[in-house]
């Protein structure tokens, strides 16, 4: 039986799931202020045909799927079954909430790093004159890597870098983790390498909420060689990137900066070396009787 006046309700998702209907199933909670603690609870679904709907539309706008851990404006019918109990149908969701509390976290994010006082550490790392052996941070299989790594080995001058792959999970629930574990790694063999890259490639931001997280920015920002990232995606910038030595829009973009750094010294090499020939010319001209 359903009560046919909708409702609007704000809760977070616990639990999501789709079935072989594709029907969406959740368990909505009410957390108390900033705690985990859930002070209640109600079961929901959204009927196949709604979800389908609902789903591309809130990821256009949010950059997300609906999923665990986010906060929802929901409008929803309250439905009584005699088995399960009463329960929520869920009719419409307001992107535009979750995206306003997505940026309120993000924001409470830089702003305990700029508190903690390490919001700008690693722009202050020295950048190598000569950068050559470099850490990358990547998944062996994205196509960013391979055009990092094109870019880098055709470069224009002929220049050789040395480079070593720390390969890592760059999307989901455990990117974060597995970026921060490359870089302990790295870490290990500090003197090996002048700087790391952390590359991903194209996309949309579905699934980088990582990049977002204090764990994987209080990483990055602390880290004792200058860090560049290519994420991929240009709508906005992360956290990441916020607190990286630099952040470019795309894996060839990090190439590109590299070799363009590489030429700036041999630049400075070359302006110095012509300077003392004529130096030298002309102090053997000076002296030649």
């Amino acid at each position: 039986m359903c009560i046919r006046d909708s409702y609007y309700v704000t809760a977070e998702i616990n639990q999501f799931s789709v079935n072989y209907s594709g029907h969406a199933y959740l368990q909505l909670v009410e957390k108390e202020g900033n705690s985990n603690k859930v002070s209640a609870s109600v079961r929901a679904m959204i009927w196949a045909n709604k979800y389908r709907m609902l789903e591309a539309y809130f990821e256009s706008v949010t950059g997300k799927s609906l999923t665990d851990g986010l906060k929802i404006l929901a409008k929803v019918e309250v439905n009584f079954h005699q088995v399960y109990g009463m329960g929520l149908i869920i009719h419409d969701i307001d992107p535009s909430y979750t995206l306003g509390d997505l940026e309120r976290q993000k924001q409470e994010i830089i702003d305990q790093l700029i508190a903690d006082g390490i919001f700008d550490m690693n722009k202050t790392v020295d950048f190598p004159l000569v950068p050559q052996r470099i850490a990358i941070i990547s998944s062996s299989t994205a196509a960013g890597y391979d055009d990092f790594k094109e870019h880098l080995n055709k470069n224009e001058f002929g220049y050789m870098f040395e480079y070593q792959l720390f390969n890592a999970i760059m999307q989901g629930e455990k990117s974060a983790e597995s970026v921060i574990s490359a870089l302990e790694k790295i870490n290990d063999r500090i003197d090996s390498y002048d700087l790391v890259v952390i590359i991903r490639g194209g996309g949309s931001k579905l699934d980088l909420s990582a990049f977002d997280s204090y764990e994987i920015a209080l990483n990055i920002a602390q880290f004792p060689l200058p860090i560049l990232t290519g994420i991929g995606h240009q709508r906005d910038l992360s956290i990441a990137d916020m607190v990286s030595f630099k952040s470019l829009k795309t894996p060839t973009a990090v190439a590109d900066y590299i070799v363009q750094k590489t030429n700036e010294f041999e630049n400075l090499f070359l302006e110095k070396y012509y300077s003392i020939v004529e130096y030298a010319k002309n102090l053997v001209e000076q002296n030649k009787y």
